[in-house]
């Protein structure tokens, strides 16, 4: 492979044994030089987090065959930074998935390990691209061939892109939802992401022992028409979303914002400037 060959990093929240990685992989794994590192045990729900309290550890084993695929005991946002460090000082796109389980909406995005090892590479400045299916079950995905099969071909076609093209300015990186089949006639939409995806609840349990725990949970709220929920729930089409990770407020309404939060500034240093 020519040294000028793309290389591609792919990863996932679902770990190494998730057959959502290995889809990944077949899909990219001819358009330039793909590494492959994951963490070795399920993160989902780890965001951007990074691990600060323990030392890292790479292992390296074979799988699907005869591929080098290694694997970490740290989050997905850790391994943008493990394989700079230990394999490539650059990667020309990271893709991370593909997801069991649908990232649609603010709410799931930002919790979402799958999205964090995107985003963590846009914020190195690496075009990174998130993917998600709309399953229950990791045999839901190897069981339908043809959603596998066509999965792949899409996977494939956007990182084509994004390698030639980049990812559009304005945005950092791109989450792409499948829904829960595939076929010829699949519609694509490019959606804005949902604010909200769930109502958040909360189950109080007790143990055998009589102690209480608590189960977080989750009911669907009707989605908002043309949302990325929208399209991969209800249209059942593959949502693209793209992402900024700029999270200050548009120029447009940031005077009228600081102006009415000016009161709180003079109360704050009135306060500090009491002599006790």
């Amino acid at each position: 492979m020519s040294p000028d060959s793309p290389k591609i990093l792919v990863t996932n929240d679902d770990g190494v044994h998730s057959p959502g990685l290995r889809l990944l992989y077949e899909a990219v794994k001819d358009l330039g030089k793909a590494y492959v590192l994951a963490p070795e045990t399920p993160k989902s729900a780890s965001g951007l987090g990074i691990t600060l309290h323990k030392p890292l550890r790479i292992t390296k084993v074979k799988l699907w065959g005869d591929v080098d695929v290694y694997m970490t005991n740290g989050t997905p946002s850790d391994v943008i930074y493990l394989a700079i460090e230990e394999f490539s000082p650059r990667f020309d796109i990271v893709v991370s998935g593909v997801n069991i389980g649908d990232n649609t909406s603010i709410q799931v995005i930002l919790s979402s390990g799958t999205v964090g090892a995107a985003a963590q590479a846009a914020l190195l400045g690496i075009p990174g691209i998130a993917f998600s299916a709309n399953v229950d079950e990791a045999s839901q995905l190897e069981e339908d061939k043809e959603t596998w099969n066509n999965m792949k071909k899409i996977v494939r076609r956007i990182v084509l892109w994004v390698l030639e093209n980049g990812i559009p300015q304005g945005a950092d990186l791109l989450s792409v939802n499948f829904p829960r089949r595939v076929a010829p006639g699949t519609r694509v939409k490019i959606a804005p992401a949902a604010r909200v995806k769930f109502l958040q609840k909360v189950s109080v349990l007790y143990d055998p022992r009589g102690r209480k725990y608590y189960w977080l949970y989750g009911t669907l709220v009707d989605p908002e028409p043309g949302s990325d929920v929208y399209v991969v729930h209800v249209e059942n089409a593959i949502a693209i979303t793209p992402l900024s990770l700029d999270m200050n407020i548009p120029r447009g309404t940031w005077e009228s914002i600081t102006e009415k939060l000016k009161p709180i500034v003079s109360m704050l240093e009135a306060e500090l400037s009491k002599s006790e």
